[in-house]
Formats: C-alpha cells, sequence, structure tokens
C-alpha cells in the first residue's frame, strides 16, 4: 500500500472553515450534512482534538455518517480532501475517460467516482487552448436553448462524463405516478356506494330490529407491482446503464403509489437483480448488479429470458395488475417464434406491458427486424428510451395520457 506524505498545518490555519467545506462536499456526494452536523462537528473536534489522522478521521466520521451505505462515500471523500496533497490531479484521472484494453486500469471503488465530480463540482475549467502562433481560439457559443433543457433531449450515447453525471441526477428526481386500481375486496365508508347488509342487521339488533340507517362500504383500491425486464446486452449496455440508474430511483422511491418494484435483467439468462436495488448508495448497488450478471455486453436472447421469466417469475410478481416495462432493442438472434409466443404469454398476464425502444430516436424507423416483428403486436405502448425526456414520458403514459395515440402507431407499425 502506497505511503501518502505527512501533509504540514500552517500556524494560522483555518480548521472550521476547510471543515465547512469538507460537509459541502459530502453534501454534494449524497451525504445529507446540515447546518446541526457541521456546528457538531466542529465542537467535536475543538473538544476532542487529535494526534493522529485516524483520531480526526474518527470525530468526522462520528458527526457526518449516520448510514452504513455512506461509509464508503465518506471514506472517499476524506481521502481526497484531507490526506492526499495531489487530490486535484488524482481526481482529474479518475474522470478522465479511458479507453479498454489489455492496459486497464483498476475498477475504481464504489462511490469514488461520485465523490470526486462532488469536489471537483465548481471548479474553474481549463483555459482556451492557444495555437502554435500564440492566437487564441474562440468557440462560438449561441445560447439558443437553455443547458437543461439540451441536456433533456440529447442522447445518452453522445453525452460526456460530466453530462452523464447531471444525467444520472435528473433521473433519480423522476417519478412514475400510477393510479390505485378498485379491488373486488371492499371496506366500510360512510359515503360509500354498496350497501353493507351484515352491518346493517347488526346495528338494527340494537334497537330491537327497527333498521335506522343503511350502512355502505366502497371498494377498496391497491396499488399494482412495477416490473422491469432491462436488456443488457452489447447493443443496449449504453442506455442499460442509465435505465439501470432510473430502475433504482423508482425502487427508493417513497410514496410514489407502486406496491412492489422488481427488476430483471436479461442477455444471454434472465438475472433477478432487485434485491440489489434495495441499496439506498446507487453505486454499490449497480456494482452488485453488474456482479451477478455475468452476460454483460454478450448475446442476446430475448425469447429464452422470456420463457425464463414467465416460468419462474410471472406468478410471483405479475399479480393484482402489475405493469410491465420491456427495455430492449428487439434485436434478436433467437426463433421469432418462440420470442412472440412467449411475449404473448407476458402481455396476457399483466395488466399493461410497456416496451421501451432506444431505436425509435430515429425519425424513420421501421420494424423490419424479424424480433421487433414478433413483439410488437403484444404491447399496449411503445416509446423511446434514449434521452431523459423520453424517460419522463414515461409518467404520462402511466397516467393514460396519449395512450389512443400509442395504441394508432402500434397499428400503424404493425
Amino acid at each position: 500500500m502506497a505511503t501518502l506524505p505527512e501533509l504540514e498545518i500552517p500556524i494560522d490555519g483555518k480548521l472550521a472553515a476547510n471543515i465547512t467545506y469538507f460537509a459541502r462536499a459530502l453534501r454534494a456526494a449524497g451525504i445529507p450534512v446540515g447546518a446541526g452536523r457541521l456546528i457538531d462537528a466542529i465542537r467535536a473536534v475543538e473538544a476532542v482534538g487529535f494526534t493522529e489522522r485516524k483520531d480526526f478521521f474518527w470525530t468526522l466520521h462520528a458527526c457526518f455518517v449516520s448510514r452504513p451505505e455512506q461509509r464508503v462515500v465518506f471514506r472517499q471523500v476524506f481521502r481526497l480532501f484531507w490526506r492526499d496533497p495531489q487530490f486535484l490531479e488524482h481526481m482529474m484521472t479518475m474522470l478522465r475517460p479511458t479507453l479498454r484494453g489489455a492496459n486497464e486500469p483498476p475498477k475504481k471503488k464504489d462511490a469514488e467516482r461520485r465523490a470526486a465530480e462532488a469536489l471537483l463540482d465548481g471548479a474553474e475549467q481549463p483555459a482556451p487552448k492557444q495555437e502554435e502562433n500564440g492566437e487564441e481560439v474562440e468557440f462560438e457559443a449561441v445560447l439558443s436553448v437553455s443547458a437543461a433543457e439540451k441536456l433533456k433531449h440529447q442522447d445518452f450515447e453522445q453525452m460526456s462524463a460530466a453530462e452523464l453525471a447531471k444525467a444520472r441526477r435528473a433521473i433519480a428526481q423522476i417519478t412514475l405516478p400510477v393510479k390505485p386500481i378498485a379491488s373486488r375486496r371492499t371496506r366500510a365508508a360512510s359515503r360509500g356506494h354498496l350497501p353493507d347488509w351484515r352491518a346493517t342487521l347488526k346495528a338494527s339488533m340494537r334497537t330491537g330490529g327497527d333498521m335506522q340507517r343503511l350502512a355502505m362500504r366502497s371498494r377498496k383500491p391497491h396499488y399494482p407491482n412495477l416490473v422491469a425486464l432491462c436488456d443488457i446486452s452489447g447493443s443496449m449496455s449504453g442506455y442499460s446503464r442509465m435505465l439501470l440508474h432510473f430502475l433504482h430511483a423508482a425502487s427508493q422511491a417513497k410514496g410514489a403509489g407502486w406496491a412492489k418494484v422488481h427488476s430483471f435483467t436479461f442477455g444471454t439468462r434472465l438475472t433477478n437483480i432487485t434485491r440489489h436495488l434495495q441499496n439506498r448508495d446507487v453505486d454499490a448497488a449497480l456494482a452488485a448488479a453488474g456482479a451477478q450478471a455475468q452476460d454483460w455486453e454478450g448475446g442476446t436472447r430475448i425469447g429464452e429470458s422470456l420463457h425464463a421469466f414467465n416460468r419462474d417469475w410471472s406468478r410471483r410478481v405479475l399479480g393484482q395488475g402489475a405493469v410491465v416495462l420491456l427495455i430492449t432493442d428487439g434485436l434478436d438472434r433467437d426463433d421469432a417464434a418462440l420470442l412472440a409466443k412467449e411475449a404473448e404469454r407476458l402481455h396476457l398476464s399483466c395488466r399493461r406491458l410497456i416496451w421501451l425502444n432506444p431505436l425509435l430516436r430515429w425519425e424513420g424507423f421501421t420494424p423490419k427486424a424479424a424480433g421487433v416483428k414478433a413483439l410488437l403486436p403484444h404491447v399496449d405502448t411503445f416509446c423511446a428510451s434514449h434521452n431523459i425526456a423520453s424517460i419522463e414520458a414515461l409518467a404520462h403514459i402511466l397516467s393514460h395520457a396519449g395512450e389512443g395515440a400509442d395504441k394508432a402507431r402500434l397499428t400503424a407499425l404493425i
């Protein structure tokens, strides 16, 4: 393990101000640090003091960390902010895109990239490059649309590392509203529309058989499950990473209305990653999901994967009017008849089947592939999934907005 040189502590150093900047970096990295915790941390350092770095680390750790999943983020931010004299260069190295090859660098720890982005947020951009003769290269920047609107309609595959980080933060704020479903079960309600004869007769026994009022009941609503089947094959890998961030946000959303959120990945085989997405730390959740899904960026066997889901999981997760998100481009080399059969069975088992296909980013898209032709007749809604705007459109689709237009487009494509 490499040893770091000791840092010189100035006599007139501003430790309280540095702890304040450190708290801001933690907040930017995802740890909820308020003014109360910041004041407690400054007072704790003042009261306890420290002679070694580990004393200072654990003092701040006790004040700022409240959940187990925050420990990794805190450790990375602390190392980059306090311990490494070359932390800025180190973070720039982490954020610089690298090419995959034989000399691929070791994998970064969970939350390390997020900690680096938090510390670099707001940092000054490098000065424009100059020509060899000394003339400065000027770039025309016409602000015809806002940066947020441009990012919303930009393709995931065309985003830089900084834009992908902003897109992930925007996706985490997207919620999928859903309307409750009226079940056959009923409950007592003073303004219900169904008479409750049992309660009425029971109340009349208290008045000697005189029926004074009619008890009423109403249908008891319940919320459906959300089931996502995400294609992680080679042609979908760039979009799958962003959509898995979206599924993690949907799994963590409180009060969104869904009873449960079940997530599956498939390439050459089906993998259930539901329990991994329950982790609050998105980096740790996706790392665990990627470690379990061994077929990442491999081939595509959509028909076999849907068959495995229908056989092993459909009765467990598709009960009570579940909504299914099928995230794939439909490029399958297996038997198209098998894919059509399993897609039909999946459609009959759920209340609504929504197909998210990044190929719809092309205006002239036509269903020429055999897999696309096999899937189209068995889906209720067909929409794109290549940018933030397409994911936001899911909110309108799930609230039954534009359903007729989707049906008309499906009929035209088929």
